[in-house]
């Protein structure tokens, strides 16, 4: 097969505006219940290994976005909001009040992990 006729992976959206596009399309299908690492999502938006992207600009969401911010963990399923400040204490309760359980500043990304291909349909 030639590469050029490969859909995957496909090419990283040229602008800053289309790659903050892709990725809020790919965030906006997070279910309730659910998580997604920023890593995982950065490749399912078609923006390769740029999840210190996807956190620097999820950060700046603005106030009272729909988007679910919330469901967006570090590797590991790690919180990366920190506990006591009042973005991560809102990221804490909108987990907990979805069912989303934390133990150790961790949820359990096998239990509550996001895979598309399952939910799809």
């Amino acid at each position: 097969m030639d590469p050029a006729e490969s859909a995957w992976p496909a090419p990283p959206p040229a602008s800053a505006e289309a790659r903050r596009e892709a990725l809020y399309l790919v965030l906006a299908q997070v279910p309730a219940g659910k998580v997604i690492s920023y890593g995982e999502l950065a490749r399912l938006a078609g923006l390769g290994r740029a999840a210190r992207w996807v956190g620097r600009t999820l950060g700046q969401l603005p106030e009272g976005t729909a988007l679910p911010w919330h469901r967006v963990l570090g590797a590991g399923g790690r919180l990366s909001l920190g506990a006591g400040t009042p973005a991560g204490n809102e990221q804490r309760a909108r987990l907990r009040a979805e069912g989303i359980s934390i133990l150790n500043e961790r949820v359990d990304i096998r239990r509550h992990g996001w895979r598309p291909m399952e939910h799809s349909g």
